[in-house]
């Protein structure tokens, strides 16, 4: 069967001052880091064009942070971007919040807590692992289609759903503790099919020499 890879990548820094969990909310655009990190993407992904290894099929969230992530890597290599709201970020109950210990021992917050296997505060994990999965099946298969194979895709998405997608791709359980997943900012997960299904996963980060000092704020 042909091989495609598709790589997830986790979109730039954000300018976030307020330190809220942004969640879906909109106009969360990328602090001057978060582009520069996205730049540093596109430098990485624009390299791999001199040995006919580029990306071919470009995808994106609709959020901004998510669009300008993926607005240089675009430019670089001649792709218009495709908005996919499969990608979005996992819905949760604390959006807009300063979310702090403080914050979660509300009573008012008690009732989100019952299940944090599933997890009760919002989308569960196996739901955006499904509908992350539908979508990168579907880039596979449309990188296939224009560079057949070994071609790449790119989906630029957020931290959690890249990361429940990993933990389903290698067949762990999708519930985890926050403080241990390995999805830095504007990170690559790279996902290997052999038709539709996803024989290797690999991770890297193109733009690590930007992460010191980077905003740790969930979702960030």
């Amino acid at each position: 069967m042909p091989r495609v890879t598709v790589h997830l990548l986790r979109h730039g820094e954000v300018f976030n001052p307020q330190g809220v969990l942004y969640g879906r909310l909109p106009e969360f655009h990328l602090s001057d880091r978060g582009r520069a990190m996205a730049d540093m993407v596109a430098e990485h992904f624009k390299a791999q064009a001199s040995d006919g290894g580029a990306p071919v099929y470009l995808v994106a969230s609709p959020l901004t942070r998510a669009q300008e992530t993926a607005a240089p890597t675009a430019a670089a290599l001649g792709l218009e971007i495709v908005t996919d709201p499969r990608i979005i970020e996992a819905e949760n109950h604390f959006e807009g919040m300063q979310v702090s210990k403080g914050e979660l021992l509300k009573p008012k917050h008690w009732r989100y807590f019952t299940n944090p296997l599933r997890p009760s505060w919002g989308e569960p994990y196996a739901a955006q692992a499904e509908r992350m999965m539908e979508a990168a099946r579907d880039a596979r298969r449309r990188a296939f289609e224009i560079g057949g194979d070994g071609a790449a895709a790119i989906m630029v998405s957020h931290q959690l759903p890249i990361w429940a997608t990993r933990r389903s791709a290698e067949g762990k359980r999708l519930w985890h503790d926050p403080r241990n997943r390995e999805c830095t900012l504007a990170s690559l997960t790279s996902l290997t099919f052999d038709g539709d299904d996803v024989v290797d996963v690999s991770y890297s980060e193109p733009a690590a020499v930007l992460l010191p000092g980077a905003a740790t704020t969930p979702g960030a």
